[in-house]
């Protein structure tokens, strides 16, 4: 903490690039937009952190990079310990379970959706982990944005519009990652539409299999529906690991 017994935001964001390296001064403000940080303002408007709204952000990056919860959540467990404190870190409720997408889904945002969309609307959290523009999503990742651009061109990652900006989330950082490592081998965008192709289908696939149990409209059937979607995902990743291992064996000759 400097002499003042405040920080800037760029003090800030250089205090805590350490521990988060993806956070920027862009998020620090998206946050803050959001309520979830208040920091006193000069009377020219600039902020100021104090101890307090330091350790306030820190809990709230952390809540996002290790339990991935919304921010609607992590505002609420933060009202629940007043303005100034932090809940304690709890590992069960870091996750955004099954049931708490279906909670979602109750609240009304899978009333009037047509059946094809309930599923991947109930599992929409929105912001959470990761809220970047496109140039910080690219910088992140390591690409340039005529790649990122590619990318969104094949539908492999897309952005959301949030006021006048197109933030992209957790789920782009990752892909977008990937996809940089793929280049790296000389893969581009064009080719990876295979993994697009094959999530499509098999995102089609386990929805005639949950989809009985979104017809019968009540929230115990839904909770079911979103819990077997979640285990069939697991399974569906094991089998494509073992189908892939099983294929790669006839290269190295085993």
């Amino acid at each position: 903490m400097s002499d003042r017994g405040h920080l800037s935001i760029g003090e800030v964001l250089s205090l805590l690039q350490a521990d988060f390296p993806d956070v920027t001064i862009s998020k620090i403000r998206f946050l803050e937009s959001q309520g979830l940080l208040d920091p006193e303002r000069t009377p020219s408007g600039y902020r100021k952190f104090y101890r307090p709204d330091i350790e306030r952000l820190r809990w709230v990056l952390r809540q996002q990079r290790e339990h991935f919860l919304p921010l609607k959540v992590i505002k609420d467990r933060l009202a629940e310990h007043g303005a100034e404190g932090c809940p304690p870190d709890s590992p069960a409720a870091g996750s955004v379970t099954a049931a708490a997408a279906v909670a979602v889904g109750e609240q009304g945002r899978l009333t009037g959706v047509a059946p094809g969309e309930q599923l991947g609307r109930a599992l929409d959290t929105g912001p959470t982990s990761v809220s970047m523009t496109a140039d910080e999503l690219a910088a992140a990742a390591g690409m340039t944005m005529a790649d990122l651009r590619d990318l969104e061109r094949y539908s492999l990652l897309a952005g959301r519009q949030v006021g006048p900006d197109v933030l992209y989330d957790a789920d782009a950082l990752v892909v977008a990652r990937l996809a940089a490592a793929f280049m790296r081998f000389g893969v581009e965008a064009r080719h990876l539409r295979m993994y697009r192709t094959a999530a499509e289908r098999e995102a089609g696939f386990f929805e005639q299999v949950v989809m009985p149990m979104l017809k019968q409209r009540n929230p115990a059937s839904r909770r079911r529906a979103i819990e077997t979607l979640g285990e069939l995902s697991r399974l569906g990743e094991g089998m494509r690991a073992a189908m892939l291992r099983n294929s790669l064996r006839s290269y190295s000759g085993q």
